[in-house]
């Protein structure tokens, strides 16, 4: 019984951990040389393993495909990872935010404790193998520095990432290779991206990279509260990445997008009007903005794309844009720059353990799958479910 794991991420790796677990003889290939590289990016600044919500809010991040990932998540939820985690000797805690991190909020002690055990369970491991397809016998087809191989195997779960990040593993270069089988494919497109923005290049060059916090954002109807970063182009940011579907979605179909910025969450908007209106004497108005509504640097900077230097003498209309400062995102940044991919395999042309139903014994997991989730740790819980549930099927199909 051997079962070929096709991608050494997170979804792979679990795949490979259940497959094995299951009595299957597994070999992992990996593109580059050596396993989990996004994963310990993804760690960089503390590795966000999960999230503390209850179990019906945490569902709810996955959007439209709750139903069809919640099937993943009755194997190997949030609670499933802690354990899991601890199991390779790593303790996780909460954060202020409900994020789920390990102790020491470090990638590589975990990835390096998993491979340990992965290689003393048997699990082999192939790196430098890129995946071409199959041959015209069934047989898998690999690029390796000392040429082109082929391998047999009786399952196989493929686990190869979105498209962002090509660097890192994930290229999408599966793509056409499903296509050309019938296998029905949702686009690839940005998710937890940044926008583009058309910024002054004033702004621009003064205020790329600076942080606009605090800040709330009135999109469809929700606000929400946080912060999010300028760059020379347009927008990112954890704000912006928690609204990124919905925006991508709406330019798709309408050109742009228009969000309403609050520059000033905490001040009542007839207070301000007020206080803005108070005599500034000899004071210079970017002085008076500060001293008056707390408006300096990068959300002045936000204040004088919207209003030019007349109108900004105008109190009431000042306060009113403080509160509500219209901001038109013209197209998502490259998919290669974003945090994670939409689209992919389609729900439909799997089976309940992610099996493609026109492919018999080649199954699917991870972010190739045609669903998203915002950061907080709710992508990479979806992807060890996913892995989990393929790689156990596949051990049941050999």
């Amino acid at each position: 019984m051997r079962v070929a794991i096709v991608g050494g991420g997170p979804a792979g790796l679990m795949a490979a951990e259940a497959a094995r677990a299951a009595g299957a003889d597994v070999d992992v290939y990996e593109r580059l040389g050596s396993v989990g590289r996004k994963f310990l990016i993804a760690g960089k600044g503390g590795l966000n393993l999960t999230h503390s919500d209850a179990r019906d809010a945490f569902v709810a991040r996955y959007g439209t495909r709750r139903n069809e990932v919640a099937k993943w998540l009755d194997a190997f939820d949030a609670d499933g990872l802690r354990a899991w985690a601890r199991g390779l000797g790593v303790e996780t805690f909460v954060g202020t935010s409900g994020r789920v991190f390990p102790r020491d909020l470090k990638a590589a002690p975990l990835l390096r404790a998993w491979l340990r055990r992965l290689r003393a369970d048997g699990v082999r491991f192939h790196v430098r193998h890129r995946w071409l397809g199959w041959n015209a016998n069934g047989a898998l087809r690999f690029a390796h520095d000392d040429g082109e191989f082929e391998v047999a195997a009786d399952a196989v779960v493929l686990a190869l990432g979105g498209a962002s990040w090509p660097v890192l593993g994930s290229d999408g270069a599966w793509v056409p290779v499903l296509a050309s089988r019938g296998i029905d494919l949702a686009p690839l497109a940005p998710s937890n991206c940044g926008f583009d923005v058309g910024w002054s290049e004033h702004f621009a060059k003064r205020h790329a990279g600076d942080p606009v916090k605090p800040v709330v954002i009135e999109w469809n109807g929700e606000r929400r509260q946080g912060e999010f970063v300028v760059t020379k182009h347009g927008v990112e940011g954890s704000l912006i990445y928690a609204l990124s579907a919905s925006l991508r979605d709406a330019i798709a179909g309408h050109g742009s997008a228009r969000i309403i910025l609050d520059l000033a969450p905490s001040r009542d908007a007839t207070r301000l009007a007020r206080d803005l209106a108070a005599p500034r004497g000899s004071r210079s108005l970017g002085e008076h903005l500060r001293r008056r509504a707390c408006i300096d640097g990068v959300k002045a900077g936000l204040l004088r794309e919207v209003l030019a230097g007349e109108a900004l003498a105008d109190a009431s209309r000042t306060a009113a844009t403080i509160k509500a400062l219209p901001l038109t995102l013209l197209r998502p940044r490259p998919i290669d720059e974003a945090i994670s991919t939409a689209g992919g395999v389609r729900f439909d042309a799997l089976d309940d353990g992610l099996m493609l139903k026109r492919a018999p014994g080649v199954f699917c997991a991870g972010e190739m799958i045609d669903w998203e989730a915002p950061t907080g740790g709710y992508l990479l819980t979806a992807c060890f479910a996913s892995g989990l549930v393929a790689g156990r099927a596949a051990a049941r199909r050999v």
